[in-house]
C-alpha cells in the first residue's frame, strides 16, 4: 500500500498535468475536474500494479488519464444515442437530446474562440489514436517518443498516426468550409 505522503507527493507532482489532459480531451472543465479525481482514485487503489521497469510513473499515469478520457466520451456518446433512439421510438424516459454543446475550456478565450471550438470539437471526432497524437504532440507539445511510451506504439506508428490525423482534421475544415 502506497503511504499518504506518497502518494500526496505523486498527486501533487502529477494533477496538473492530468487535469490540462483531461481538460484536451472532454472539453469541459468540470468534467476534466471529475476524470482527474478518478484518475487518482484509481492510481492510489492500483500503485502495487504499477511496475517501474515497463514505463515511468508520468507514463503510467498519463495512460490512466488517457483510458478514463476515452471512456468518459465514449459513455457520453452511448448516452446521447440512447436519448436519440428514446425520442424516435418514444421510449419510457422522454428526455431532450444533448447536442453537441459549447466547450467550456478555459484555454478557449481567444478571439477566434468560435473557430477554436469547432477545431477542439473535430479533433474529439477523430479516431482514438489520432486524438491522442494529436492531443499529445500538438496540444499538449509532447515529443513524439514520449507520446509513443504512453501510447505503447512506435515512434513510426505516431507519425503515421500525426499524418492521418492531420490529413482527416483537413478534410473535416475543407467539408465545413464548403470546398
Amino acid at each position: 500500500m502506497i503511504s499518504e505522503n506518497d502518494f500526496d507527493a505523486i498527486y501533487h507532482e502529477h494533477k496538473r498535468l492530468v487535469y490540462n489532459m483531461c481538460l484536451h480531451y472532454v472539453l469541459q472543465a468540470e468534467d476534466a475536474q471529475d476524470i482527474t479525481q478518478e484518475v487518482f482514485v484509481k492510481v492510489h487503489q492500483n500503485y502495487e500494479k504499477y511496475k517501474p521497469e515497463a514505463a515511468s510513473l508520468k507514463t503510467w499515469i498519463c495512460q490512466i488519464a488517457i483510458n478514463h478520457c476515452l471512456d468518459f466520451i465514449k459513455a457520453k456518446k452511448t448516452k446521447k444515442r440512447r436519448g436519440f433512439l428514446q425520442s424516435i421510438f418514444g421510449g419510457e424516459n422522454e428526455q431532450s437530446i444533448d447536442l453537441p454543446s459549447d466547450v467550456n475550456h478555459p484555454g478557449i478565450e481567444a478571439e477566434d474562440k468560435e473557430g477554436l471550438q469547432k477545431l477542439m470539437l473535430q479533433i474529439q471526432s477523430l479516431p482514438e489514436h489520432q486524438q491522442t497524437a494529436i492531443i499529445l504532440t500538438k496540444i499538449e507539445g509532447r515529443p513524439q517518443q514520449e507520446v509513443a511510451e504512453i501510447m505503447e506504439t512506435s515512434l513510426k506508428a505516431v507519425e503515421s498516426l500525426l499524418q492521418r490525423a492531420k490529413k482527416n482534421l483537413q478534410k473535416m475544415i475543407e467539408e465545413s468550409e464548403g470546398k
